[in-house]
């Protein structure tokens, strides 16, 4: 998924709280022009909707910069909001024009119902919620499929054994427990108990 934003730079000794009253957002844009970084201003109704479609690290959206001569992909790095209300204080992009590859976090979503637990009685339980992987700009994907039908009560799958799409790579050790299948009482086979 792409999404699309339109901003302007910032107007020297503008300040960030008057900005937010005038329905602004002050955001920041880095690795457009080496370790340079441009301050930017946005629409604030159009940062919230971006902030709600958008996943931190993992969706690109294509940052239209109006009055510079830069426009460009990018991720959204940061959200900084107010703890309680919510209400947006600051973005975060990062060019990734010139990347060939990232580091993104997706986000892994179970599918199907294990075996284990429709007819052994037992309960999945997950283990990883995200996996960090390696790939280009254009092909990060939104989610991770993880097929848990074919688990039986007491096993378990590694990262390893997932099915991922082309040109991802996975980063840390493939060895590592992403769901597995409690038996009843919440037993668990012994290379869990081994590897907890």
């Amino acid at each position: 998924m792409e999404l699309t934003i339109e901003c302007q730079k910032r107007p020297e000794g503008s300040k960030p709280n008057a900005m937010r009253r005038q329905g602004q957002l002050p955001a920041v844009l880095y690795g457009h022009n080496g370790a340079e970084s441009v301050s930017l201003v946005m629409d604030m109704k159009a940062a919230e909707l971006l902030v709600n479609k958008a996943s931190v690290n993992n969706t690109l959206i294509n940052l239209n910069v109006t009055d510079m001569p830069w426009n460009g992909k990018a991720l959204l790095r940061e959200v900084q909001a107010h703890p309680w209300r919510g209400s947006l204080y600051h973005l975060s992009f990062f060019s990734v024009g010139q990347q060939d590859s990232l580091q993104v976090t997706v986000p892994l979503h179970f599918v199907g119902t294990a075996i284990g637990v429709k007819q052994e009685g037992g309960a999945l339980d997950t283990v990883l919620n995200g996996l960090e992987i390696s790939c280009a700009p254009n092909n990060i994907p939104e989610t991770i499929e993880v097929d848990v039908s074919n688990l039986h009560a007491g096993e378990l799958l590694h990262v390893s054994e997932l099915q991922l799409p082309a040109g991802i790579t996975v980063l840390g050790d493939p060895e590592r427990v992403v769901v597995t299948v409690l038996g009843r009482g919440g037993q668990v086979s012994e290379e869990v108990a081994q590897e907890g």
